[in-house]
């Protein structure tokens, strides 16, 4: 139900990138109220792709900010990400058909070097050693397309089904004592050593605040924070179920796959044997229904063998993404924190910011202070100009790509 009244307690988190704040946050035993602005998962929490993966978008910045032993440090808790999305799922009982898996694939013979110098960074300079070379037997061996010319196998990362993760967090957070209120848009912060989070039809009096508005922060974000983010639009379809003998032909393994461009593809196979095919990515967004025949021709040119096939269900979301792709966090005041820029990343690294975020509340601010310490560009041409500015250098870096 939509908040209504004044209320007082200890921590507000407003919007999602999950629930995780308030596990965290509940489980160091301080009062926690959620505001959404729509409901659990609406947002890129529920229309994600699903893929949980270790790394960052750009592990490359990390290195050049952080140091040797930082981007070590940053590796070591996106791997424990995963392993915190494992335990909440075990623990919680939450039914979202986690599969582990993950094949990060090139389409181009000039990516191939670029693919293969990421693995052996992540191998000897950011201390993950999973990871293993495909070549192109190996690769068409994991996924039935010679669209592909090299991968790289990591079985830590995996895929689910986002927006069942999603509700069983917010479930979780409610089963040990969060409250959680739907529809209840979190209009401004007013800011002091007692923050007031103002709604249309009420207030929270908190403690501390802490902003999770990913790609629609609103007004509640100053405007030099919010400018450090951009919304990204991504699309997805998905099949009519394939069977099981037809799907597992397609991706021997299950794993969840995706391409190395700038702008890139990305599909993994549900629990009810659909492919789910992601990508198309722009500034502007579109309806589904103007996306389905888009998004199937480039379905079709990674598996010529599904032209045939009907495309039950097409949706669209938006992603919060930094200039420079890795994830923005850092506190507005000593008692008003954020967390965003998970620039397609945020199934596991979400559960990172959380458990960050509840640390420093407490005290323990080490492993939030390492991702604070990186260093973010506004994006270009303030809000009214923002959007317009994104297309123009995403149109560069299109033409970049067919070059």
């Amino acid at each position: 139900s939509a908040a209504s009244g004044s209320t007082s307690k200890e921590p507000s988190r407003i919007d999602h990138p999950g629930s995780a704040a308030a596990l965290e946050c509940r489980a160091r035993g301080l009062s926690v109220i959620v505001l959404d602005a729509h409901r659990p998962g609406w947002g890129a929490s529920g229309r994600n792709g699903g893929q949980t993966l270790v790394g960052f978008a750009k592990d490359e910045v990390l290195e050049k900010q952080l140091g040797a032993q930082g981007v070590r440090a940053a590796w070591a808790l996106s791997v424990e990400g995963i392993a915190l999305v494992r335990e909440r799922i075990a623990h919680y009982g939450i039914d979202c058909d986690f599969t582990a898996g993950y094949v990060t694939v090139a389409t181009k013979a000039k990516r191939v070097p670029d693919l293969r110098a990421w693995m052996d960074a992540a191998r000897t300079r950011w201390g993950y050693d999973r990871l293993e070379w495909l070549d192109t037997a190996a690769t068409r061996a994991r996924v039935a397309s010679e669209r592909y010319l090299a991968g790289v196998f990591d079985p830590v990362s995996g895929h689910l089904h986002p927006l069942k993760y999603c509700l069983g967090l917010a479930d979780a957070a409610r089963r040990e004592g969060a409250q959680l209120f739907a529809h209840s848009r979190a209009l401004k912060v007013v800011r002091g050593v007692r923050p007031v989070v103002k709604t249309a039809r009420g207030e929270v009096r908190c403690r501390f605040v802490v902003a999770c508005c990913n790609a629609v922060p609103g007004g509640v974000l100053p405007e030099s924070v919010a400018a450090r983010i951009a919304p990204i639009a991504s699309y997805i379809i998905a099949t009519e179920p394939l069977g099981r003998a037809r799907a597992d032909a397609l991706i021997p393994g299950r794993a969840a796959i995706c391409d190395n461009n700038f702008f890139l593809d990305y599909f993994r196979l549900s629990a009810d044997d659909r492919l789910l095919f992601g990508g198309r990515a722009n500034s502007a967004g579109a309806a589904p229904a103007e996306l389905t025949e888009a998004m199937k021709k480039r379905m079709v040119d990674v598996f010529p063998q599904l032209a045939g096939t009907r495309v039950d269900y097409a949706w669209g979301g938006f992603v919060d993404v930094t200039r420079n792709r890795a994830p923005d966090f850092g506190a507005i005041d000593p008692n008003y924190y954020y967390v965003q820029g998970f620039s397609g990343h945020g199934v596991a690294l979400t559960g990172i910011a959380g458990r960050s975020v509840a640390q420093a509340i407490a005290g323990e601010s080490a492993a939030f202070d390492l991702f604070a310490r990186l260093r973010h560009a506004r994006f270009p041409g303030g809000p009214a100009w923002r959007r317009p500015a994104l297309e123009i250098g995403m149109l560069y870096h299109r033409v970049m790509e067919m070059l």
